[in-house]
């Protein structure tokens, strides 16, 4: 480390203002920043200090993202190893899902830290670590068919129209890495929804298998009949809700496993980035929406919508919802601020989900639109509730 920062030093002169790399300064300073903590020196009044900087919170973000991140390569690999036939065992599912998974993963950060660099040398300002969580973020919710130049694509949306047009990290109103997913969702809707996008494309002998039916069990819920249960019609495809639970299931790369999921939502809570309000008001939502109407479709024999058949606990582990509300809703910079807000802006995510679910049979997930909608709504929720604190404070004339 000693013979790194003996390199820093004498190559800083030439990044610094009259330098010949001046315009790459940021670039400088990032790769610096990620070696080492910077060791700025205080020079105003006292202030308060938080050991929790932002290089910090978004390091425990990183590794919370890991254990689906890495289930997200096992099963991406497992998927497809039962799809063509070949050895389904965890060292093969893994390396099998290495080669689909890492390949999105260094392309998001390639493309996306290109445009970082490029704001950021422009504008004089600083590389954000906020990228490392974006850029990590955004192929855990494509399916492992994308093709690459989609995820350049995507990435390039989010990071330029989803951040960067608002003045760069802590200025943007909308999640970044979701930003550009509904972007590709809406642009080239065969590549991100169907039976054929969930499963990888594999080699078996000379014969190339580019994709199979392998329906979510989302997009399976729109196809029971007149008084048939979406849960009988999850059941006779396997999809239990343990199975469910732990998420070895088609589904985009991060998404499938709740059960990894709660594991990053646990460490995020104890290390106190994440909002617990928003993930509780997150689940309050969805069993205040799915709980009337499971109870109402038991009483009038199942004439209501049929995701409403469901039982309500199901819509926490089917689809993205869980990766949603735990990596998504709680980003700091699009959610509100206020408590209360948070207690809102969860529940009304929550509730979105499940209608979009139950009353749009063409697009049964509904977790990435709720989150977007509620960001745009973010800082109008707290305006209201610092408002009416405020309201409390004026004396009666």
């Amino acid at each position: 480390m000693k013979i790194l920062k003996q390199l820093f030093n004498a190559t800083r002169s030439h990044f610094e203002t009259g330098g010949k790399l001046a315009k790459l300064h940021p670039l400088f300073d990032a790769i610096e920043t990620v070696a080492f903590a910077p060791a700025l020196p205080t020079r105003a009044d006292t202030h308060v200090r938080d050991s929790l900087d932002l290089k910090r919170f978004m390091t425990f973000v990183i590794i919370a993202l890991l254990p689906p991140f890495f289930y997200g390569i096992y099963n991406t690999g497992y998927q497809a190893g039962m799809a063509a036939g070949l050895d389904a065992g965890f060292a093969a599912s893994m390396l099998r899902g290495a080669w689909v998974v890492l390949p999105m993963l260094m392309v998001s950060y390639g493309v996306g830290l290109f445009w970082e660099i490029l704001f950021a040398s422009v504008r004089g300002h600083k590389i954000s670590e906020g990228f490392l969580v974006t850029g990590l973020l955004f192929p855990m919710t494509l399916p492992p068919t994308i093709p690459l130049w989609q995820v350049a694509v995507g990435i390039s949306f989010g990071v330029v129209i989803g951040k960067e047009i608002f003045g760069g990290t802590g200025r943007n109103i909308l999640n970044p890495a979701l930003t550009g997913r509904a972007f590709l969702f809406f642009a080239y809707p065969v590549n991100m929804s169907g039976d054929r996008v969930w499963t990888a494309v594999q080699q078996t002998g000379q014969q190339a298998v580019d994709a199979v039916t392998a329906a979510t069990p989302l997009a399976l819920s729109p196809l029971a009949a007149s008084g048939e249960t979406v849960t009988r019609i999850l059941a006779d495809a396997g999809y239990t809700f343990q199975r469910l639970f732990v998420g070895n299931l088609p589904g985009s790369v991060g998404e499938t496993s709740t059960l990894m999921i709660l594991a990053g939502a646990i460490f995020l809570l104890v290390t106190g980035v994440a909002n617990y309000r928003i993930m509780l008001g997150g689940v309050l939502g969805v069993l205040a929406v799915a709980y009337p109407g499971y109870l109402l479709n038991l009483s009038s024999g199942g004439e209501t919508a049929r995701l409403f058949s469901v039982h309500p606990a199901w819509h926490l582990v089917m689809g993205s919802f869980a990766f949603g509300i735990v990596y998504m809703a709680t980003d700091p910079v699009s959610a509100p601020g206020m408590n209360l807000s948070r207690w809102i802006y969860g529940f009304i995510i929550g509730a979105l989900t499940v209608m979009i679910r139950v009353f749009n049979p063409a697009y049964p997930e509904g977790t990435m639109l709720a989150i977007l909608f509620m960001n745009i709504f973010a800082p109008l929720i707290d305006h209201f509730v610092i408002k009416a604190r405020l309201s409390k404070r004026v004396p009666n004339v």
